[in-house]
């Protein structure tokens, strides 16, 4: 004689899997020695506990942070000069 499965209990379904929760991606990020850009890095990881539809602002915050970081090289550090005085052409 054989065994029968065992079925489910009468009026139980089986769960169906749901979509997946956000999960971290595990990406280390290295120290870059730049307070700014290391900050901005940082704010990646607010992204692993937001679904999808949440990433862009994060990688938006992200990216004006590292072009404002980038920005600042632009500048001269210290005091400017004395203005260039006009000159007068005729």
């Amino acid at each position: 004689m054989s065994e029968a499965m065992p079925e489910d209990a009468p009026g139980e379904a089986p769960e169906a899997p749901g979509p997946a929760g956000p999960r971290p991606l595990g990406v280390e990020r290295a120290p870059t020695g730049h307070d700014a850009v290391d900050a901005a890095l940082a704010r990646l990881a607010d992204a692993d506990d937001l679904d999808v539809g949440g990433h862009p602002e994060v990688y938006e915050d992200v990216h004006q942070g590292l072009r404002d970081a980038l920005g600042a090289l632009d500048q001269r550090p210290g005091p400017q000069g004395p203005p260039r005085p006009y000159d007068h052409r005729s």
